[in-house]
């Protein structure tokens, strides 16, 4: 079996199925676990992902706008690798390689290898695809093992919280700082799951934009900062930058957190239990175990 996976979430399910000896290519973006590293990239992009986020938005904006992908798809390396399996996504034609290409591509390859694509925007349609890309790689076993896990995971959250008769405190998370974008799909149900309350986004929802005044207005007690693509530096920095704005000037009285999205929010895949897990620590910390430092870092400061 030869698997070539075009989104950092499905590389992630791999991993976790135990599979990665299979995998033989990956995204330009791919950066867990660490042995990704050593796989073919066959993805680039023409975005320069290090820019402010602004920029970043214009540059995307500019793409869709002339019909130009965001994402280019290296076929003369995924062909050389010669995959059962592909990996993509159908849930956002910006994020990642658009589905269709995916298909169209594969159709020209021989054999033609099998397109398994993952579309949750919930976490039971996370574990769904886990058992999906299990399914598929022959990894039954461990994707059920995995996704038991994980209840137990979530179970465990829950019942300390309503053992406790823990607050559920009023959340916002920002996914993109400028423009301002309220994380939506998975992340409102891991705010819920984690003891809170989202006060910006529905669970399964598209993201949203929003302005300052509304995140405001909104009131929430807890400012969680996580940019889409984002390590947990880049999101420090993001963080520090709006708290700067006089528009977010009500924001330094609250409890602002920045945390590390690639990691634990912005991908589709297994560490968003970790994710919901971090948030539990976040809203109620006297409940569970602290809080590490490379997930995420406080901003909270004194109002000026």
């Amino acid at each position: 079996m030869r698997v070539v996976s075009l989104l950092p979430g499905a590389t992630e399910i791999v991993a976790a199925l135990g599979a990665m000896e299979s995998l033989v290519g990956v995204t330009h973006e791919c950066d867990h676990p660490a042995v990704v590293a050593s796989r073919v990239r066959v993805t680039g992009t023409a975005v320069d992902a290090t820019a402010t986020a602004a920029s970043v938005d214009a540059q995307v904006k500019a793409l869709t706008a002339t019909g130009t992908p965001v994402f280019t798809l290296f076929e003369d390396r995924i062909r050389d690798l010669r995959p059962t399996h592909i990996l993509t996504q159908a849930l956002c034609d910006v994020c990642a390689v658009v589905e269709t290409d995916v298909r169209a591509l594969a159709a020209r390859l021989s054999p033609e290898p099998a397109v398994v694509t993952v579309s949750a925007t919930t976490i039971a349609g996370v574990l769904d695809d886990i058992v999906r890309v299990g399914a598929a790689l022959d990894c039954g076993d461990e994707a059920a093992e995995f996704v038991a896990g994980a209840q137990t995971r979530m179970r465990t959250v829950h019942e300390t919280l309503k053992a406790a008769r823990a607050p559920r405190p009023r959340v916002a998370v920002i996914e993109w700082g400028d423009p301002i974008y309220a994380a939506g799909h998975w992340v409102p149900e891991m705010v819920k799951r984690a003891g809170g309350v989202d006060v910006l986004a529905a669970p399964g929802a598209h993201s949203v934009t929003v302005t300052a005044d509304a995140v405001r207005a909104a009131d929430p007690e807890v400012l969680i900062i996580a940019p889409c693509g984002y390590d947990l530096p880049r999101a420090r920095a993001e963080a520090e930058r709006l708290l700067a704005q006089p528009d977010w000037a009500w924001a330094r009285s609250r409890r602002v957190f920045s945390i590390d999205a690639n990691a634990l929010t912005s991908r589709p895949g297994p560490r968003l239990i970790e994710g919901i897990e971090l948030f539990a620590r976040l809203f109620n910390p006297s409940l569970f175990s602290p809080v590490e430092d490379h997930q995420c870092s406080s901003h909270r400061q004194s109002p000026s």
